[in-house]
């Protein structure tokens, strides 16, 4: 399993896109979000949900990690991906933290923004409201404080063709390294 984390606005959602054409053996799994989809969206990006339909999600056990940020719930449902396909998650901090408590294995790259400023622009670029893109500033330190701690890489996102092959080749790494056993001395 690979997870995406970063502040919003990154282009943790970008990355992930990429990431599946370009390795077959992706498998990006959709979150649900309570949150309105915003005007620059096509809808495919979540599963567009009402609070009381994703609270009984919750109730019924079907998140594999699931958070409250900035006045939406956010969750990944249990992952189903194909066989022979690994699990790709686009996430908040918090989630990642719940999934690195169910895999410790899991690889989880954080993704930061080459500066506050091209993350603000990106912010506002997607077409966030000005006191959406000052709640996500100001989280946004927090989540990358706490994504250092929790990553196993950190990948900055200057580049989109540069990250997505650095980070293909993160996982193209951990694949081998799952496929053969570990040599001891």
């Amino acid at each position: 399993m690979a997870v995406l984390i970063g502040p919003g606005g990154v282009g943790k959602g970008t990355i992930a896109q990429r990431l599946v054409r370009a390795n077959d053996h992706l498998w990006l799994s959709r979150s649900w979000t309570t949150r309105p989809p915003r005007a620059s969206e096509r809808g495919d990006e979540y599963v567009f949900v009402d609070a009381p339909t994703f609270e009984r999600a919750i109730d019924e056990g079907q998140f594999l990690e699931w958070a409250r940020f900035h006045d939406h719930l956010y969750g990944t449902p249990l992952p189903n991906a194909p066989a022979g396909h690994d699990v790709l998650l686009e996430i908040e901090v918090q989630g990642a933290e719940q999934v690195r408590r169910r895999y410790p294995d899991a690889v989880v790259i954080l993704i930061t923004p080459p500066s506050d400023a091209d993350l603000e622009g990106r912010l506002r670029a997607r077409g966030d409201a000005d006191e959406h893109v000052q709640k996500r500033l100001s989280s946004a330190p927090h989540e990358v404080t706490r994504g250092q701690e929790l990553a196993d890489y950190v990948v900055v996102n200057d580049d989109l063709e540069r990250v997505t092959g650095e980070i293909l080749s993160i996982l193209e790494t951990r694949r081998q390294l799952r496929r053969s056993p570990s040599s001891k001395d």
